[in-house]
């Protein structure tokens, strides 16, 4: 386990022609890292990020808060529903962050997560069953992972999906995914729970098993020995 100083910092990283803005977080001791990956210019300030974001925290885990889509020209109207359905660029983003991480010298050899949202669930499934990827955990919120059955059956890394359990729709197509994944997986629908997770208790049940699976998979020593 790495020791720093507890620390937030906002973060610029060239992805190509862009920058994307993040925001990293280091608690003081530190066993991985995750990327929260979301589309819109603001994810990395969102409220249900930022609480699981937390809960990762408390078991030693470092966060980037990663907007795919950055506050830029690109980002217009004009512009947007295209880049918001290109689930191929936004990877590259995602992956390009990933290396620009590994590249700092305090958290190059940090095992690497993904965790994606609604449309982002997407996103990360693609960058992390890409072959250069090394991922070792994926969580997602709420997915919708509409991918297909080839891009599935290359994931790797072990995953899990949450789904609330008012949210038929996005229920049944994550039962479909994990059919299909190919990897240690699991699949967790809380019931009661509609797809913003605003119910009492909701969200706090995704975030305790969003750092339980993390928790469990992003260690240092196991990354290296591995």
């Amino acid at each position: 386990m790495e020791t720093f100083a507890a620390q937030q910092t906002a973060t610029v990283i060239p992805a190509g022609r862009i920058i994307l803005h993040g925001r990293l977080y280091l608690p003081a001791e530190v066993n991985g890292i995750v990327l929260f990956a979301q589309g819109g210019g603001n994810s990395r300030h969102s409220p249900r990020n930022q609480r699981i974001a937390q809960s990762l925290h408390d078991v030693g885990l470092a966060t980037m808060m990663l907007d795919l889509l950055p506050e830029t020209s690109e980002a217009m109207q004009s512009f947007d529903a295209r880049i918001r359905n290109d689930i191929a660029l936004q990877a590259e983003r995602l992956r390009a962050a990933t290396d620009w991480l590994q590249q700092q010298p305090q958290l190059a050899d940090l095992p690497v997560g993904y965790f994606g949202a609604n449309g982002s669930a997407a996103v990360v499934f693609v960058a992390a069953s890409a072959a250069a990827a090394d991922v070792q955990a994926v969580v997602t919120r709420g997915g919708r992972p509409e991918l297909d059955h080839l891009t599935i059956s290359k994931l790797r890394a072990p995953t899990m999906l949450i789904v609330g359990g008012n949210d038929e729709r996005v229920a049944a197509l994550n039962l479909e995914v994990w059919a299909r994944l190919r990897c240690e997986k699991s699949i967790q629908i809380i019931p009661g729970a509609g797809p913003r997770f605003e119910e009492p208790g909701a969200l706090d049940n995704v975030a305790a098993l969003a750092a339980r699976w993390f928790g469990e998979r992003l260690h240092k020593d196991a990354h290296v020995a591995a």
